[in-house]
């Protein structure tokens, strides 16, 4: 009985304490955690990324952001083949293979600015967060939600976009004893879209604590897509 009263109270105080954070509040701690000298607006580093993926070779990226500078450079080998793609304040060059990309393997390849700007988003949204959180567009929503998931008990961000920013809604979940972030998962408009990914282990790049592997799933079965491995050398 005495086990069952403990339960319950650290149950309800639990609870307490999530209701009692806000969202933005949830948010603070967060990035207090993850970049608590606020590196992260003057960011200049490089990442190196190693893409594994069922059935396909091993995809290695060199990535370099220097956002003071507005310049995004990635550098992808898998197989025999190699792309390169830089972004400097918004203009996009393309090599393959060590030399400035065709027009005949752009299109073979499916090499195109398009895909570069992609590419510069998608790695510093992923590992800048949960700082990229503070970008205008963002809407953070003031309710933290208590949730358990795949065994564990945490503190729940929800955020989507305006309109011009995108349409996905996000969910990011919580340590609710460090405030780390050990999850995110995303929710496209239909039902039963939308991935999410397990975070494990960490690595401290210029001051930074980033999630070292990224697990992604789908939501609807659970199916295994691949792990991102970040490594600082």
């Amino acid at each position: 009985m005495k086990k069952l009263t403990a339960l319950l109270v650290l149950l309800f105080a639990f609870q307490g304490f999530s209701q009692e954070l806000t969202g933005e509040q949830l948010l603070e701690k967060a990035i207090q955690y993850h970049d608590p000298n606020g590196n992260w607006e003057t960011f200049n580093g490089t990442l190196k990324v190693t893409m594994e993926t069922p059935k396909n070779p091993n995809r290695d990226s060199e990535i370099k952001i220097n956002l003071p500078e507005e310049y995004f450079y990635v550098k992808a080998s898998r197989g025999e083949n190699t792309t390169e793609y830089t972004v400097d304040k918004g203009n996009c060059t393309i090599s393959f293979n060590g030399k400035t990309a065709t027009e005949a393997e752009k299109k073979e390849h499916k090499l195109n600015c398009e895909r570069a700007n992609l590419y510069k988003n998608y790695y510093t949204y992923l590992y800048g967060l949960p700082m990229k959180l503070k970008d205008n567009g963002t809407i953070i929503y003031s309710k933290v939600e208590r949730k358990r998931f795949k065994g564990k008990d945490y503190l729940v961000l929800k955020a989507t976009y305006k309109k011009e920013v995108g349409k996905d809604t996000w969910y990011f979940y919580f340590n609710p004893k460090t405030y780390a972030m050990e999850v995110y998962q995303f929710f496209k408009d239909k039902p039963n879209s939308g991935e999410y990914i397990l975070l494990s282990d960490e690595e401290t790049i210029n001051g930074i604590k980033m999630p070292k592997n990224r697990a992604w799933y789908y939501n609807k079965n659970d199916g295994y897509l691949g792990t991102d491995i970040l490594s600082s050398k």
